[in-house]
């Protein structure tokens, strides 16, 4: 290479170091301005997350809150949603949340987009400017049905003869979406008071259609209404405050006053006054309590008792019209007087077991050797099932020795059965004993019985003396007279068998007329024989000495040889006489 070409080479590999140089310089200086400047990449700003969501939730009316706390402005709000249906866990999309989309506020109300009041819903929100949107939000879950609060009942007044008749209506009434389907649920509580400076607040319960009475005439009374459902532990928002103005009670003495009801032993009576001068009849009236819990008008469905229309007694016996005890009835009695006037009473609640009082029970005493036995016959007698096993009676006992001594202490027993027996008895006292039925359920009590007094009987060790002393005799007489006896039967049979033998003599000498024959067991004393024998012929009338006396002397040898014989000692003595007096 020429000194030319290789200058030329040296100037361009300095330029091409200072171009590289430069280049490197402005590398670092941007470098530096983009460490100092935030990044901001696609998808990604610095704008905040909304924070504390909040739904709340009136009937089917959803309303969405949060809070923001950035600095920046011009910033709006969107939200989505999505639920799962019959308790499915799997995660479905995510959809924008209507009436909750671009909101310049911190919240919106999203009740056209929750139509599944019992379904798990999930929802969050994100904050957006422009292009830009913030991350979104926690995510917040709810089931509206158990959020949800009920919103308050519609409410008409009417002042009229001195009190206020109170007409509502249940939330959502005119609403075609409800959260709360079961309104006949629905229970409401009334807070009234007078307006003035020093108001006093009372409350009660009411019904849908009812009349609010003990009303001060011409005073200005305020009131609200909450509903709620007790079953669910829910209460209502009140209803806007009303006002309204009583007037004066015109005085009817037609009117029947003082009602009220007398009942014994599942036995009701209704009572009221007669002011009126004049000739008056009576109806009394009764409705079914559920009626009441109707929003519709039930002033039509009253109906008479039986047995107490159209007359003129002021009592009257409704006891047919109870077929329940579960159940509540009103009554009220409607006068009429002979010019065709009538006016109707006050009404009265009747809820049967615990309107109902009980009577006190039958008592019998008995007593044993050691016991007092007590049998209790329930109110109302064994008949009456209801007193029996609606009530669940349990009975208390008091007992007392009746002496002249009034120091003697009365004991107490209490049991559930209707037999029960008292022990440690003083013989020879006398013991007094009353009874009272009780429920401690309904916490009602009966009067305690009529006394019943029976004497015991004297000390049980004299009864086993006597007791012990006659056994003891009996064994004695047992053990005495067996023997006796015993021997007075062989006796018997020995005395039976000597002088009156089984035994008869044979047919062949039964003739003779001979005597009985004699025992073994008695001695006899031999009686002379004579010398005569049985002639078996006496056709011949000769006969030869000389055969005869040895016939004799061989009838003779043989009496000798033993005693005699059964069977020859009448007949043939008698035989031998006969023979003698032939010879002769």
């Amino acid at each position: 290479m020429d000194g030319g070409a290789a200058a030329v080479a040296v100037g361009l590999g300095r330029g091409a170091v200072a171009v590289l140089a430069a280049a490197a310089a402005a590398a670092a200086v941007l470098s530096s301005l983009l460490v100092a400047l935030p990044v901001r990449c696609a998808g990604q700003t610095n704008l905040k997350s909304p924070q504390d969501i909040q739904v709340n939730v009136v009937n089917t009316n959803f309303t969405l809150r949060w809070n923001y706390t950035g600095n920046d402005t011009n910033v709006t709000f969107s939200a989505e949603y999505r639920w799962f249906e019959d308790f499915v866990t799997n995660e479905t999309e995510w959809k924008e949340l209507a009436g909750c989309q671009n909101v310049p506020h911190t919240e919106c109300d999203f009740s056209s987009a929750i139509t599944k009041y019992y379904d798990t819903h999930h929802v969050r929100i994100r904050a957006e400017r422009r292009e830009e949107v913030s991350p979104w939000s926690s995510t917040f879950e709810m089931n509206p049905y158990l959020i949800a609060q009920i919103g308050p009942p519609g409410v008409e007044l009417q002042s009229t003869n001195g009190v206020i008749k109170i007409k509502i209506s249940p939330p959502e009434a005119n609403q075609v979406r409800k959260m709360w389907i079961a309104h006949l649920r629905f229970k409401y509580n009334l807070v009234i008071w007078e307006n003035s400076s020093n108001a006093e607040f009372r409350s009660q319960s009411i019904f849908p259609t009812d009349t609010i009475d003990d009303l001060a005439p011409d005073t200005t009374y305020c009131l609200k209404v909450q509903a709620t459902l007790p079953l669910d532990l829910q209460e209502g928002l009140f209803s806007p405050i009303h006002c309204v103005k009583t007037t004066r009670k015109v005085n009817d003495l037609l009117c029947a006053t003082d009602v009220s009801v007398l009942a014994l032993n599942m036995k009701f009576h209704l009572h009221w006054n007669n002011r009126y001068k004049q000739h008056v009849s009576y109806n009394v009236q009764y409705l079914i309590g559920y009626l009441k819990k109707l929003h519709d008008d039930y002033s039509t469905q009253w109906l008479n008792v039986p047995g107490c229309e159209n007359i003129t007694d002021t009592q009257c016996n409704f006891s047919s019209i109870i077929s329940t005890t579960s159940g509540i009835y009103y009554l009220r009695v409607q006068a009429m007087s002979e010019y065709n006037k009538s006016c109707v009473s006050n009404e009265v609640k009747v809820d049967p077991l615990i309107t109902n009082e009980i009577g006190p029970p039958g008592v019998k005493v008995d007593i044993s050797d050691v016991l007092l036995h007590i049998q209790i016959s329930p109110p109302g007698g064994s008949e009456n099932e209801v007193m029996r096993d609606h009530y669940d009676l349990s009975y208390r006992i008091l007992y007392w020795k009746n002496s002249s001594n009034n120091e003697e202490e009365i004991k107490m027993k209490e049991i559930k059965q209707t037999i029960g027996t008292i022990s440690d008895l003083t013989p020879l006292t006398l013991y007094c004993v009353k009874v009272q039925a009780f429920s401690e359920f309904y916490n009602k009590s009966s009067h305690y019985s009529k006394e019943e007094c029976i004497k015991t009987p004297g000390d049980k060790i004299l009864h086993l003396i006597i007791l012990a002393t006659f056994v003891i005799a009996l064994i004695a007489v047992f053990l005495v007279a067996t023997p006796l006896g015993f021997a007075l039967y062989q006796a018997y049979n020995k005395i039976k068998y000597v002088f009156f033998p089984s035994c008869q003599p044979p047919l062949n000498i039964e003739g003779f007329g001979g005597q009985l024959l004699s025992s073994p067991f008695l001695s006899t004393t031999e009686e002379p024989i004579e010398n005569c024998s049985i002639i078996e012929t006496i056709i011949t009338e000769e006969v030869n000495q000389t055969d005869f006396k040895d016939y004799v002397h061989s009838k003779q040898s043989s009496r000798d040889s033993g005693n005699y014989s059964n069977d020859d000692t009448s007949g043939s003595k008698v035989s031998e006489e006969m023979l003698e007096k032939e010879i002769v």
